[in-house]
């Protein structure tokens, strides 16, 4: 079995904790169908919220689905002028047969627009 990344993102329509919880959640979610994955194959995430985000950790909506015994880790996005707001992004490190090329990518809503070239 290989260890795999699978990048993913959700822009947030406001910063508030219920609806981070709720879109994260969605996101994590898509990511684990999409690959056919159980949350004994996640190695690791890494979260990255926009600096205009405040009102919880994302990390703490993978608590909440269940993901406990996965290291999380959140940090904040570079403050690039002209980049997407409200974007909270997900690299989780996974274990899996799939080849790279299969590793389905999750970029929701207007998130999509991140990575037009990975996103499924």
């Amino acid at each position: 079995m290989a260890v795999r990344a699978v990048r993913g993102a959700v822009q947030l329509e406001r910063d508030e904790a219920g609806h981070m919880d709720e879109q994260v959640s969605e996101l994590l979610t898509a990511i684990l169908e999409r690959n056919g994955l159980t949350a004994d194959e996640l190695i690791s995430i890494w979260f990255t919220a926009t600096p205009d985000l405040h009102c919880d950790f994302p990390a703490a909506a993978a608590r909440k689905l269940g993901i406990v015994d996965v290291p999380l880790i959140c940090a904040q996005e570079l403050d690039i002028e002209g980049a997407m707001p409200r974007v909270v992004r997900v690299l989780a490190h996974i274990e899996s047969d799939l080849p790279r090329a299969e590793i389905a990518h999750v970029y929701l809503g207007s998130a999509g627009a991140l990575r037009k070239d990975i996103a499924q």
